[in-house]
């Protein structure tokens, strides 16, 4: 883009952006077909957080609650928090941009992995700090690289757990020797969007380092599990330090007076996310198998811990023909060309039908491209 020397100019560093791309709801000639490319809930959302929602149909010409009070309070009981140290924004990603402007910029430089999520270094660019990308270990994140980068002027290290969009996992012992090596003037920033999906026993002890030290951070969303992605919630927790400089340059009145009364009522909704937990695992594993079964014509499932499945292309198909051809059965999944994917799909666990009629679809692509053997 050429920018005219007489017309105010924007900063250099926010014309290096990639501008963030999401996931398509049409295809190509405007079609509206199965939404596989978002990582939604494909159980849709709770009717308690439904009916949160539409309490507030008669108060539109009333301002949200700027200081989100009986949100912070429900998420703090329900996680044993202190209020007063939980964030909220417009999805995860405002507290991201939060977290980078209150901590990073000009000559500062903020690590996260190859093909981590998009938003961080939109985030960092954002601010003018440096992005500094560390390589991944067969696309999972890799403590040891990740520690390599780290110099006087990193201020910040972006870790997400699950990682989107491959939806690799570190462990609690990775997580806390990440930790314990970074410098203490070092924040840790663990974004959880996919925490929920996650068994008990996976649990990466994010949530704990943020409540007792003093230079971690963690993020959350009420878009994924819950089923609330049209209202944008977001939340975090950290450091008391952490919030208060947060608060200094968070939007007023960022979360919606209905989103705060449907994210309240989601929080409650046990059995719903339950059901919701149940469903991914069942499904993501079948498809980690029939996947398995393509391995012959070089499709390969990088193991996941999300409500997703990033499929790599490895032989003669390619991840942008499959993509294609799959919009023409009528189904939308997400290509990465963008974040350095483009032999990728990350491809959102749907409904039963969604699943069973997807891979019917892509047998017959491989079949097609002559990548089926007997």
């Amino acid at each position: 883009m050429t920018i005219d020397m007489d017309v105010p100019r924007p900063k250099d560093w926010v014309m290096a952006i990639a501008p963030y791309v999401p996931g398509r709801s049409t295809t190509d000639d405007g079609r509206k077909v199965a939404k596989l490319s978002s990582n939604e809930n494909p159980l849709g959302t709770s009717e308690s957080a439904r009916a949160g929602f539409a309490a507030h149909a008669a108060d539109l010409e009333r301002y949200p609650d700027a200081g989100a009070g009986a949100l912070r309070e429900a998420i703090a009981s329900h996680y044993g928090l202190d209020a007063a140290r939980v964030m909220y924004g417009t999805g995860s990603d405002e507290i991201l941009h939060l977290v980078a402007g209150a901590y990073a910029g000009p000559g500062d430089e903020v690590v996260f992995v190859r093909y981590g999520f998009a938003v961080y270094e939109i985030a960092t660019r954002r601010v003018g700090a440096k992005p500094v990308i560390a390589p991944d270990l067969d696309y999972a994140t890799d403590v040891d690289a990740v520690l390599a980068c780290v110099t006087d002027r990193t201020r910040i290290v972006f870790i997400a757990n699950p990682n989107n969009p491959t939806g690799t996992y570190s462990s609690k012992a990775e997580i806390a020797r990440l930790h314990a090596a970074l410098p203490k003037t070092v924040l840790l920033v663990l974004d959880q969007a996919y925490a929920e999906y996650l068994e008990d026993a996976d649990e990466d002890g994010g949530l704990e380092l943020a409540k007792t030290r003093s230079n971690v951070l963690i993020t959350r969303t009420f878009s994924k599990i819950h089923g609330l992605a049209a209202e944008r919630i977001g939340w975090g927790y950290g450091p008391a330090a952490a919030i208060d400089a947060m608060h200094r340059i968070r939007a007023p009145f960022n979360v919606t007076a209905a989103g705060q009364s449907a994210a309240i009522a989601a929080l409650q909704a046990a059995t719903f996310i339950a059901n919701s937990r149940a469903h991914n695992d069942r499904w993501r594993a079948w498809f980690h198998d029939e996947i398995g079964k393509l391995g012959n014509a070089g499709l390969r499932a990088i193991p996941s811990k999300a409500n997703f499945l990033l499929v790599l292309f490895e032989g003669q198909l390619s991840a942008e023909t499959t993509y294609k051809a799959l919009m023409d059965h009528g189904y939308i999944v997400r290509w990465l060309p963008g974040q350095k994917l483009g032999h990728g799909l990350r491809i959102t666990i749907g409904t039963e039908d969604d699943m069973l009629g997807l891979v019917a679809a892509l047998r017959e692509i491989v079949g097609d491209a002559g990548g089926m053997t007997a």
